[in-house]
């Protein structure tokens, strides 16, 4: 495995115009990660190919490998709520990954039911959802990238929730990127977690959490609830409570090929979190 750097860790300056992709891989470059996984270059337009092409140049005169890009997409409600034109819409954003270089491409599924409209449960999310899902694994296919969803966003977070949506889709070109922290939003422990998923996972996110229990109250606006209740924060890796070396070591043990990205959302200074994050990711890959 080689470690990565999600540019996530650094989206509120990002959006704020405080730092610049640029600047980003330049830190990438300096505090010795291998790749960067870039999540969104910027809004959807005629120039993103042209930016993409950009940064794939930057990454390379960095020696910097890019292994991943992440966008948003919800096949229930997003583009109007018309799942044909939400995956037209992504077959776009597969366009910009491949002008990146980037030989996967991370799409969310959905972000929950809002009605009754289209599912009244999760399994009847994914069915509907599948044949979209599948036609943008096979546009993927095409050209030379592999499609995967996340366990995030509550609805289809579980580890038994990402399996049926793997299986369902039933394609080789699709699978899963497995954040070993975000197990965590539904209530499930990590390393109860990943036995389920692994045998999926393109790509593995490492991620820690602070925690505190639901009977106990939320301390202030920087953390959030878990499904059940309960209060997360983000924090450096290995300052929380996810047993990211247990992870790990067991993710070794499966004889995954792929690469590791670390993702901090926490309220710390990032420059200093990602630093330390880094070195401490490092000593167990």
């Amino acid at each position: 495995m080689k470690i990565g750097l999600s540019t996530y860790c650094f989206h509120i300056l990002l959006k704020d115009g405080k730092i610049s992709f640029s600047e980003v891989i330049e830190f990438a470059r300096k505090t010795g990660f291998d790749f960067i996984e870039f999540t969104d270059v910027g809004p959807e337009g005629d120039d993103i190919p042209q930016k993409a092409g950009e940064l794939s140049k930057a990454c390379r005169d960095a020696g910097l490998q890019i292994c991943s890009y992440a966008v948003h997409a919800d096949f229930l409600y997003g583009s109007g709520g018309d799942a044909k034109k939400e995956t037209e819409r992504l077959k776009t954003c597969l366009d910009t990954a491949k002008a990146l270089g980037s030989p996967l491409m991370r799409h969310d599924a959905t972000w929950g039911l809002k009605d009754n409209s289209k599912a009244k449960t999760w399994q009847e999310a994914v069915k509907y959802m599948v044949p979209y899902i599948r036609e943008l694994c096979e546009y993927a296919a095409s050209l030379g990238i592999k499609t995967m969803t996340e366990n995030h966003g509550y609805f289809l977070q579980d580890s038994y929730r990402m399996e049926e949506l793997v299986l369902s889709v039933n394609n080789p070109n699709y699978g899963l990127l497995v954040d070993m922290g975000n197990f965590m939003c539904a209530d499930e422990t990590s390393i109860k977690a990943l036995p389920t998923v692994m045998p999926y996972a393109f790509h593995v996110h490492a991620k820690d959490f602070l925690y505190k229990d639901g009977r106990e109250s939320c301390p202030d606006d920087s953390w959030f609830p878990t499904r059940g209740g309960n209060h997360l924060r983000g924090t450096i890796l290995g300052h929380g409570v996810v047993s990211v070396e247990q992870c790990i070591n067991y993710i070794k043990s499966t004889g995954y090929l792929g690469n590791i990205s670390l993702e901090f959302e926490g309220s710390e200074e990032p420059y200093d979190a990602v630093r330390r994050g880094y070195e401490y990711l490092k000593r167990f890959v």
